[in-house]
């Protein structure tokens, strides 16, 4: 038998040794490294000495049932998957199985592919769970980037090169990406970590008060200027100035600010004398630069001042498992707020985490994590706990190369495993009578 390459483990339980054999045969071929039993308790006794990632046992067995043995499993081998097969296939032993454990459910008999499809799907949801069971500890956090992808390690990379120089910097990205923390990283990283650092919005200052704000006014520059009063800048003076969402700035103030740029210095309004200021300038945005150029609503020359380095931020889709690592940050977050413990996520939550196309980003898991604590009563966030419009994205992708009755079958067993097999209760959630889903339940079992 070959040796597995990083591949799992896996033991196989049936009293037919010829069944025995072609799963180990097929299996093999795939890169697992497969063991197996000829019944419960000699698997029993194999268990209890040897670690595997994946039980599959046989359900009819003489003497001891397979049931037992998903029974041992779940008590005794809380990181060991479970899939039970049979060949007297029923919705009601399906729901038996799952209720007691098994994380999926193969009919005999099955083809190869089916085979591989069904070991698959269920050592993906014990690497989400593991994934998720690892980051029990903070994740290394700096200044709130959190991320150990590839995308997030060149984002990390970049940062650090970016703190050791005075050089303009342009980070682009989606909304809510997290343009703003990796400005801050670049500030907290440099030498004027100790001096001011000064986020502005320039989509949320009205347009004629931008060039005041940014700049400052002198007493009587115009009406209701009592006072004099130092702008951003000025605040800024010595540490850096963060201007988020550039592209929205008024073309007059990016002559303005093109002059900053140039020869370091302000003018107040009002005043005609310059002021001296030492600010290094971060800038962001969300909108295509180059495409405000040709319309010819920013300035050219300003875009290659402010791009003299550009750090692009990945959208979250993205990142891969990165979504757990910021769940997992979020959950501590608003947990700690609550005054409660951290629930823990379902696996079917872990597989809509991975599946969402995140069109919000990070602030979007924010918010959804935020909403599941607040939602979840129990230990356990489950998908009812998720926004609608996520509700959906965990099956969706596996569904896709499936027939329509083993769709149906499925859900069915499902509902009625999430109702202890109550078939008044299943018809009324599937929006149908009891005959007919008995009518099913005959039908898909006869089609098993």
């Amino acid at each position: 038998m070959p040796a597995a390459k990083n591949k799992a483990s896996l033991l196989v339980v049936d009293d037919a040794v010829d069944t025995l054999e072609m799963v180990q045969r097929k299996l093999t071929t795939r890169g697992y490294r497969v063991y197996t039993a000829a019944s419960v308790p000699e698997a029993i006794e194999f268990l209890k000495g040897t670690t595997v990632d994946m039980v599959i046992t046989d359900l009819k067995m003489p003497k001891v049932s397979g049931m037992e043995l998903i029974r041992y499993v779940r008590e005794n081998l809380k990181d060991t998957e479970v899939m039970m097969m049979t060949g007297y296939a029923t919705v009601e032993g399906a729901v038996e199985a799952v209720k007691g454990g098994a994380q999926d459910y193969l009919s005999k008999p099955f083809t190869d592919q089916e085979l591989y499809e069904a070991v698959e799907r269920v050592m993906e949801k014990q690497r989400l769970r593991r994934t998720q069971s690892e980051q029990t500890e903070e994740p290394p956090d700096d200044h709130g980037l959190i991320g150990q992808s590839k995308a997030m390690k060149k984002v990390a990379a970049a940062i650090s090169k970016a703190a050791t120089t005075e050089a303009t910097i342009l980070i682009t990205g989606e909304s809510g990406t997290g343009k703003e923390l990796v400005a801050r990283a670049i500030h907290y990283g440099s030498d004027r970590s100790s001096a001011p650092f000064v986020p502005i919005n320039c989509g949320a200052i009205p347009r004629e008060l931008f060039e005041s704000e940014l700049f400052g006014h002198i007493k009587g520059a115009f009406t209701g200027a009592s006072e004099s009063r130092a702008g951003f800048f000025q605040t800024a003076d010595g540490g850096t100035i963060f201007l988020d969402e550039i592209g929205e700035m008024d073309l007059s103030v990016q002559v303005k600010l093109l002059r900053v740029l140039q020869d370091k210095e302000v003018f107040m309004v009002g005043s005609m004398r310059p002021r001296k200021v030492d600010v290094r300038i971060l800038a962001a945005t969300n909108m295509d630069l180059p495409a405000l150029i040709e319309k010819g609503s920013f300035r050219e020359d300003l875009f290659f001042r402010i791009s003299v380095i550009t750090i692009e931020v990945p959208p979250l889709r993205d990142r891969g498992e990165d979504v757990f690592l910021l769940a997992q940050h979020f959950l501590r977050k608003f947990s700690r707020e609550s005054k409660r413990s951290a629930p823990r996520p379902s696996d079917s939550v872990l597989q809509v985490l991975k599946n969402y196309s995140w069109p919000g980003n990070v602030r979007e898991l924010e918010n959804v994590i935020q909403r599941a604590v607040v939602m979840t009563d129990g230990e356990v966030i489950e998908v009812p706990d998720l926004p609608a419009n996520m509700r959906f994205t965990g099956s969706h992708l596996e569904t896709l190369q499936r027939t329509l009755a083993e769709v149906e079958a499925e859900h069915i067993r499902h509902v009625l495993a999430s109702v202890d097999g109550n078939k008044t209760q299943a018809a009324h959630i599937l929006g149908i009578d009891r005959k007919t889903l008995r009518q099913k339940l005959k039908d898909h079992s006869n089609s098993s």
